[in-house]
């Protein structure tokens, strides 16, 4: 273990356990981050790690050699290598940090590995968790006013919700680039005027709604009025890449990159979180899920991710917007370094890779150590609830806090430390 992790592992012990409480505020809020939106980008199926971001000897799958699947290349960071198919990104790795150590026990199964990687906790068959991008919704709210706090560029799935937070700190979703919501569009054949009818329709039948305090009903309402305020030809304006110069667009690729492209816009619209799902299923056949085949051309689907990942950090940078902007990659699990029959892997837990970029955290290229095969984690290993204590800090949110799942206080994370190395 390098003297600086050592130390900063040391700070973050101390701080949860030794430091009277008064102190204990103090050392918490130093390690309190600047960021003022996220964009989260979701690589469904399970990215190998030895194949992306964690790179060790060469394997063979035809002599069932274990070991990655492709050569790595040197990076900005010196000691950092990340496979060949990453030349995009070595050279901003000075701005990013792969956090090669994070792990659950949650393995065999894609549904609970993901909700596990949404919502930082285990199914529960009694409480409904929010996802971080509804905590983070919650807790901050929309960067403007006229911007909806949470987007999801993909398809809705319940682990991306708001769980018992409730209808308010839910996402706006889209899944195709080339216009905006669908139910943010105002039906043909309704006129401005019809419009302004249908509105005031509205205001007479809310005055008759019985006096009480139903959260239910408050959150329905602060809903229809959020969406009726970004049905505006002004907010829809963001979904016009056209606006973009052609140059640019080209830069960030096909269809994932036109969405990274349009996350891009909406953080200057004011939203607060994005998640950009790059589970596409058209590159490989399988997207991430590379078992058997489906691992013959993942290098596709790894140069796509590179081509939109470094081009959405140095657009940002050059707007001067990457400190404000915390770009984090996440997946269900990482792959063994063995080959299954057919050539490609299975699923590991134990040990893989999330990144995150900008944000204004300080980078290091990468964060943790992992055995000569990507395996065991050898030094700071971190739970999810630690990364998305991470998360939370860097965008300052008390990581300390309660929820409340009615009158039931539920810890904002799972009982997670933030990685004390990359903030204060």
């Amino acid at each position: 273990m390098r003297r600086r992790d050592f130390l900063a592992s040391s700070l973050a012990a101390a701080v949860s356990t030794s430091l009277p409480g008064a102190s204990r505020a103090i050392a918490r809020e130093a390690l309190k981050g600047k960021a003022e939106h996220v964009i989260s980008i979701w690589l469904g199926g399970g990215m190998g790690h030895l194949d992306t971001f964690d790179p060790k000897r060469k394997g063979d799958p035809a002599k069932k050699v274990a070991g990655s699947y492709y050569d790595s290349i040197e990076t900005a960071v010196p000691g950092v290598r990340l496979c060949e198919h990453l030349k995009n990104l070595a050279p901003l790795m000075d701005r990013v940090t792969v956090v090669r150590t994070v792990n659950h026990n949650t393995i065999d199964e894609h549904a609970a590995a993901t909700n596990r990687m949404h919502t930082g906790r285990p199914v529960s068959g009694t409480v409904v968790y929010p996802s971080i991008g509804s905590i983070v919704a919650h807790e901050r709210g929309a960067a403007a006013d006229d911007a909806p706090p949470y987007v999801l560029i993909g398809y809705p799935n319940i682990t991306r919700g708001p769980g018992f937070l409730g209808a308010r700190d839910g996402y706006l979703y889209l899944t195709d680039t080339s216009q905006g919501p669908a139910g943010l569009s105002r039906p043909e054949g309704i006129s401005a005027a019809r419009h302004q009818r249908r509105e005031g329709l509205l205001a007479g039948l809310r005055k008759q709604q019985p006096a009480g305090d139903d959260a239910r009903l408050r959150d329905y309402d602060a809903a229809i009025d959020l969406s009726l305020k970004l049905s505006g030809p002004e907010f829809n304006r963001s979904f016009q890449l056209s606006e973009e110069p052609a140059e640019l667009r080209n830069r960030y690729g096909g269809e994932f990159g036109q969405r990274c492209l349009l996350a891009r816009r909406l953080v200057q619209r004011g939203v607060r979180f994005l998640e950009v799902s790059h589970n596409l299923n058209f590159l490989n056949g399988a997207g991430w899920d590379v078992h058997n085949e489906g691992i013959q051309k993942q290098h596709a689907l790894i140069q796509e991710l590179d081509t939109a990942v470094a081009t959405l950090i140095s657009d940002l940078e050059a707007r001067k917007l990457l400190d404000k902007t915390l770009i984090v990659i996440t997946t269900e699990f990482g792959r063994p370094p063995e080959f299954d029959s057919g050539g490609g892997r299975g699923h590991q837990g134990s040990a893989f890779s999330c990144v995150l970029a900008g944000g204004g955290l300080k980078h290091r290229g990468a964060y943790g150590e992992t055995d000569e095969l990507g395996k065991k984690i050898t030094a700071n290993p971190v739970s999810v609830p630690d990364f998305f204590a991470t998360i939370c800090a860097a965008v300052g949110i008390e990581t300390e806090k309660n929820l409340y799942d009615g009158d039931r206080p539920v810890p904002i994370t799972d009982q997670g430390n933030p990685i004390a190395a990359l903030l204060g």
